[in-house]
């Protein structure tokens, strides 16, 4: 495994590979991995030739308001991590490589990145999109993984790969979760134990919505009040948004009747979690 910092070298670095044939897969991090990181990591390298890993914590992604200055950030225990899945090229760069001094170009998808997520972090996702059209045109690689834990995030980088013409493919794995059903996430560190109880209350109530629907309810709206009524229990969470959408503009529907995304993001404390799940139809 190799660690490349500067972008002009891995840049030509994979260029031979693309030379001599071999696919390369690419997972972008901001790094605390964990077995969500890893599942994508794997799934590149059974899909390709070449798996390139980058960990870069993004600072354009983060409110004023936010963690940037707290985000973990694990190095050693990340490059071994990345080093034991077999990972061939890790892509380390720091915030004034990617950056400079008088950069000014961003990249902004909108309206998908205005609601959602993006109304109560308003310049999130221009900070993503903009993050992530630079390592696409640095890594160049032929398929991207993503996770459907961030569900919004994949939506809005598959808008701008189709907007744009960037020659990569998407593959987007499905959440990993604790035995108790906690999505994984890096924020995770942050809750204590009473908070990590509370806070399954997501995954259970993406359960209560999908029982539901299973039992033939199709008003997104009652749907939406159940949720509220169970996340409302308990006492450290508070709601940001519950929706129910659809998987390609992220419309909130009315009518349960067609493929759909049912979307949570709840503070536990005062960290911001999110989880989702798909409803799909045969």
């Amino acid at each position: 495994m190799r660690v490349i910092r500067d972008p002009g070298k891995l840049n030509r670095l994979l260029k031979g590979v693309r030379r001599s044939a071999r696919s390369i897969g690419f997972v972008p991090t901001m790094g605390a991995l964990h077995p969500g990181h890893l599942s994508l990591i794997k799934q590149a390298g059974r899909d390709n030739d070449t798996v390139v890993v980058s960990i870069f914590v993004n600072p354009t992604q983060f409110g004023s308001q936010e963690d940037l200055n707290k985000y973990p950030r694990p190095l050693k225990n990340d490059l071994a991590l990345c080093r034991k899945a077999r990972v061939d090229l890790v892509f380390l760069p720091d915030s004034k490589i990617m950056y400079p001094e008088g950069f000014a170009t961003f990249v902004n998808v909108e309206k998908l990145g205005d609601i959602l997520c993006g109304t109560s972090r308003p310049g999130h996702f221009r900070g993503v999109a903009t993050v992530v059209a630079k390592l696409l045109n640095i890594v160049a690689p032929d398929v991207l993984y993503l996770g459907q834990k961030d569900a919004q995030q994949s939506v809005i980088i598959a808008r701008m790969i189709k907007d744009l013409n960037f020659p990569v493919k998407i593959r987007v794995l499905p959440t990993v979760r604790q035995k108790d059903g906690l999505a994984l996430s890096s924020r995770n560190v942050y809750l204590n134990e009473d908070q990590k109880l509370d806070a399954l209350v997501l995954s259970k109530a993406l359960c209560l919505a999908k029982s539901l629907i299973d039992h033939g309810q199709t008003d997104a709206s009652r749907i939406i009040n159940r949720i509220k009524e169970l996340i409302g229990k308990k006492k450290q969470a508070r709601i940001d948004y519950v929706a129910i959408v659809d998987l390609e503009k992220l419309r909130q529907i009315k009518k349960i009747n067609q493929d759909c995304m049912i979307c949570l993001a709840v503070k536990i404390g005062k960290t911001r979690l999110i989880d989702n799940c798909l409803i799909t139809y045969d």
